[in-house]
């Protein structure tokens, strides 16, 4: 009988700080784990994932090097590895995952060194291709699966996933055999042992700015609250975790399941974090909120984008999300002692030099606003980087400034797109300078006047010292060239959440 070869995923590095469960790739692992043998080398904890991934390709125990891939800093071992691996093991099927090649599809296959492109949730396809390469078949068929051949790229059926399959029991008992689990419970604001879970994929919105809706077709899929909280009880059974990020595009979709999950965690010792929009939180009723804050809910991540109705029309939320209602969430959170953490995105195309630095002065008065009514709120400054994405006007305006992604995939390893995806300071044709200077600058003040809860290292004389500096630059708004609060921050080893986690 032949012999089956298994899985190899990888999980490049994402993160210059805390490593956290790699829950894309351990659902993989939990989809073919009674058919087909798997390990996981995660980047986050080796000092050298290359040579252990060699190490195990040696073997010949594995048909498949699979790869998750985010935009950003996941790409940086991604391109190389996959290189390398594809060069010293050539019969070896590189399979990628993940945002970056659902966006850049045709690029990544056309790199020579990566055989094919899952596109969204991977369990079943991952599956179908390791028996495909088993029983020695083509990979035609499989839905949602691209790959290269020597006429081209062949395009599987596209089928959305059934949500039946998107929530097995990880194996996290395995996991913690290759990489002790309290490797990934580390210490942050919610707790001293904090767990990610993934309990829902997808949104149901349309913000055009975002690779979520097309590669979930805009349907979300979710697990009920009783097994979000049996998993997670079980983590901390067995490994103590006190805390948990859902890692989820909308954990808030549903407010019965989260008044459900709420209800049943309560008195558990758990805190916990999630993302959602401000538009349904608004909805949910005040027994809700309620329940939520005595379950342990402390921070609520939300996509404000923009106080600016315009902004917000072009970002795809006109019309259902307003700088008002922002403003009335923010309040309404602090009476319920829940913290709102909102991102902005500035910088978005404008049609001159004087569009982009109004609508910069005017997202800053408005975040200055939302802060005197919520002085607790967490805000966070992205810079607008686009994707690729469906015909909308975002896209319009973002193919008519003459925007070409690179064509080479190592290409993305060079400045300026090795950092493009991290949304700091993308070069982009509508990029303007003096935004940018306005938009640090700000941060610069504002992360010193209003130090973010989540860096849990810095004490109380740091963030007194901080305040005291920065108090004159806050008060009368003048941010330009905050040299002293920049050397301050970076003395003190400041984290920002946008960068290190919570």
């Amino acid at each position: 009988m032949k012999e089956k070869k298994g899985i190899l995923l990888f999980n490049p590095r994402a993160a210059e700080s805390r490593a956290r469960i790699p829950n894309s790739i351990l659902s993989l692992a939990a989809s073919v784990q009674h058919a087909f043998d798997w390990v996981i080398v995660d980047g986050n904890l080796e000092k050298n994932p290359l040579e252990k991934i060699f190490q195990y390709l040696e073997s010949g125990r594995f048909s498949i090097f699979g790869c998750t891939v985010m935009p950003g800093i996941q790409i940086r071992e991604a391109i190389p590895f996959s290189a390398a691996v594809k060069k010293a093991f050539p019969q070896v099927c590189i399979v990628w995952g993940g945002y970056f090649p659902a966006a850049h599809t045709e690029t990544v296959l056309k790199s020579g060194f990566v055989d094919a492109v899952v596109i969204g949730p991977g369990g079943d396809s991952i599956l179908r291709i390791l028996h495909a390469l088993h029983e020695g078949q083509e990979l035609q068929g499989i839905p949602n699966v691209y790959f290269r051949t020597d006429h081209g790229i062949y395009r599987g059926p596209a089928e959305k996933p059934l949500a039946t399959g998107l929530f097995p029991e990880l194996p996290y008992e395995t996991l913690d055999a290759m990489y002790p689990l309290p490797l990934y419970l580390k210490r942050g604001f919610l707790g001293e042992h904090i767990m990610t879970f993934h309990s829902s994929f997808g949104c149901p919105s349309d913000c055009s700015f975002c690779a979520v809706p097309g590669l979930f077709h805009r349907a979300w899929f979710a697990c009920d609250a009783d097994t979000i909280v049996n998993e997670i009880m079980k983590v901390r059974s067995r490994w103590g975790c006190d805390a948990v990020e859902f890692s989820d595009n909308n954990f808030f979709v549903s407010e019965d399941r989260v008044k459900k999950f709420a209800e049943s965690i309560k008195d558990k010792g758990i805190c916990w974090w999630g993302e959602g929009r401000v538009d349904t939180l608004m909805h949910y009723a005040d027994e809700t909120l309620e329940i939520m804050r005595h379950s342990g809910c402390k921070m609520i991540f939300m996509g404000a984008e923009s106080g600016q109705e315009e902004i917000l029309e072009l970002a795809g939320k006109g019309g259902s999300q307003s700088g008002e209602q922002i403003l009335d969430l923010a309040s309404r959170l602090r009476r319920f002692g829940i913290i709102p953490e909102f991102s902005f995105v500035l910088g978005f195309p404008a049609p001159d030099e004087r569009t982009m630095l109004r609508r910069t002065r005017k997202e800053i008065r408005f975040i200055r606003q939302l802060k005197k009514i919520n002085p607790d709120a967490e805000i966070i400054l992205y810079v607008y980087s686009p994707l690729p994405g469906d015909d909308n006007q975002l896209q319009g305006c973002v193919r008519n400034s003459g925007l070409r992604y690179p064509d080479r995939l190592e290409d993305w390893l060079l400045p300026p797109w090795r950092d493009f995806d991290l949304r700091r300071q993308p070069e982009t044709p509508w990029s303007n300078k003096k935004a940018l200077r306005l938009i640090r600058d700000f941060e610069t003040v504002l992360n010193a006047f209003y130090p973010t809860i989540s860096d849990h290292r810095l004490g109380r004389a740091a963030r007194a010292l901080l305040r005291g500096l920065s108090f004159l630059r806050y008060i009368t708004g003048i941010c330009q060239f905050p040299y002293e609060l920049r050397i301050l921050l970076k003395l003190l080893h400041y984290r920002q959440p946008e960068k290190e986690g919570f």
